[in-house]
């Protein structure tokens, strides 16, 4: 009896095993949400992803010449035009520099360019839609075309696409493949006059001819300053100030933020020895000090962008530090994370003129995991874990909690928030603290979706690691 039990059991582990490796064979893998939770999907490997890319890709230049870039007019007139438009014209899209950094000029999540459409119907349809690489990193646009930085294969890519169409306009690749909660690089590009700072996740650091693509330097961030890679690697933006890109490396010995000369890539500064985090550096002024406002491993500090000297620091060792800090007045810091509270903080200076930060509340109500919130009216509205809220940014006072959207990405725009769902959604909430407020949500994009929509002359960007998007919103 025993022996026919054990030889069952043997029967359905083995044909569990051949299962297993027959549904793994054809690509079925453990996936993990923003929250740690287990889900299955199917997955194309790397290489077939890459294949089907290129092969779009060739498609799309055998049906047309590529797009010349129209020259800034700001003086003309922006046409009005559907969002529902299939195939719109250039003269749709302007070609500002609006969206130049990670989150928008402020870095802030806010776009401010000009009003946008809010009645949306049930539904947006695309200018375009079209598969890309893998990796989190989201677009800066600028001059008509939008950069982001890409997974094919074992190679990173920067890649430019023309935002009226699509079409792919140039790559530059090289050899490198970081895998950790999926594969790809993390960082958002960053356009500053003509060129293109990219940083992939394994600390290879470029400066591009954003016209062309061309190479004007390189280096690799990470060996400049003896550092080893963070667990879901480099992931930090890189930040344009004055003549200097900084850059998180985490090393020690005053290589933890780092300032390259963004002409010539060489090393200019570096300052402490904390570690990295997630978090990219951002360009502020708090108490009347301009100054780079930056999370390291293991406080939030402020940094001179002349020389890198430490102005002021505030100890917050959150786990896995990715949220953005939030500038919610003239001398107010908003920061939170995941696995910790949120707190604000003040800024000011003493009489000899030093700065010092100073915890003013804190609160549970607002656990933002690795996503960023947004100053709206002096309410704050992030993801709660994966659920919307609103708090009262002089007190962190809870106004509502509402409406279940993963560990997506938020925008605020024309009173509005625009909500870039986990599961590829996008969803348009009205900013309101009196009350949870979804007008319309819709299916956009397939698949996990981790990375922040970007938006420039009333045109919204979404990606994630399979599909990228376009929907005109100008009013």
């Amino acid at each position: 009896m025993l022996r026919k039990l054990a030889r069952r059991v043997l029967f359905f582990l083995v044909g569990l095993a051949v299962l297993g490796g027959i549904l793994y064979a054809v690509g079925l893998r453990i996936v993990l949400d923003g929250g740690g939770g287990i889900g299955f999907a199917f997955t194309a490997s790397l290489d077939k992803r890459a294949a089907e890319i290129e092969k779009h890709r060739e498609a799309q230049r055998a049906q047309a010449p590529a797009p010349a870039v129209v020259q800034p007019d700001p003086a003309a007139p922006a046409p009005h035009a559907s969002p529902g438009a299939e195939a719109p014209s250039r003269a749709i899209v302007a070609t500002s520099t609006h969206w130049t950094n990670f989150r928008g000029p402020g870095r802030d999540g806010h776009y401010r360019q000009r009003p946008v459409r809010t009645d949306w119907g049930r539904a947006l349809t695309p200018l375009w839609k079209q598969p890309v690489g893998g990796g989190y990193a989201s677009f800066v646009i600028a001059d008509g075309r939008a950069f982001t930085i890409e997974q094919r294969g074992d190679r990173e890519l920067a890649t430019a696409y023309d935002l009226a169409t699509g079409r792919e306009l140039w790559t530059s690749a090289w050899n490198a493949l970081f895998q950790a909660q999926g594969a790809g690089p993390r960082a958002t590009p960053t356009w500053h006059d003509g060129r293109l700072y990219v940083l992939g996740a394994t600390g290879e650091f470029r400066a591009l001819d954003a016209a062309t693509g061309r190479t004007l330097w390189r280096t690799d961030i990470l060996a400049d300053a003896g550092a080893g890679n963070l667990d879901f690697g480099t992931s930090a933006s890189p930040l344009v100030v004055d003549n200097t890109v900084v850059v998180l490396a985490g090393g020690a010995n005053g290589q933890t933020v780092v300032a390259y000369d963004r002409q010539a890539g060489t090393r200019v500064w570096g300052a402490l020895d904390d570690g990295a985090s997630y978090s990219s550096p951002m360009l502020v002024t708090l108490a009347g000090v301009r100054q780079i406002l930056a999370f390291t491993a293991t406080r939030l500090v402020g940094l001179s962008p002349e020389n890198g000297r430490l102005l002021w620091e505030f100890p917050w060792r959150a786990p896995n530090m990715a949220s953005q800090p939030l500038v919610a007045g003239p001398d107010r810091v908003f920061i939170s994370a995941g696995g910790m509270d949120a707190a604000m903080l003040q800024v000011a200076a003493s009489t000899d003129g030093q700065l010092t930060a100073r915890e003013l509340w804190r609160t549970t109500r607002m656990n933002t995991q690795f996503t960023s919130s947004v100053l709206h009216n002096g309410f704050i509205y992030g993801l709660d874990q994966s659920i919307l809220a609103c708090i009262d940014a002089s007190n962190g006072e809870l106004k509502w909690k509402g409406g279940r959207y993963g560990y997506g990405q938020i925008m605020l725009a024309s009173g509005h928030l625009i909500v870039l769902t986990e599961q590829g959604e996008l969803a348009l909430v009205r900013a309101d603290p009196n009350a949870h407020q979804e007008i319309t949500r819709f299916p956009a994009i397939e698949g996990k979706t981790w990375n922040h929509p970007a938006m420039s002359d009333g045109v919204l960007l979404i990606r994630n690691v399979e599909e990228m998007a376009a929907f005109n919103l100008r009013k």
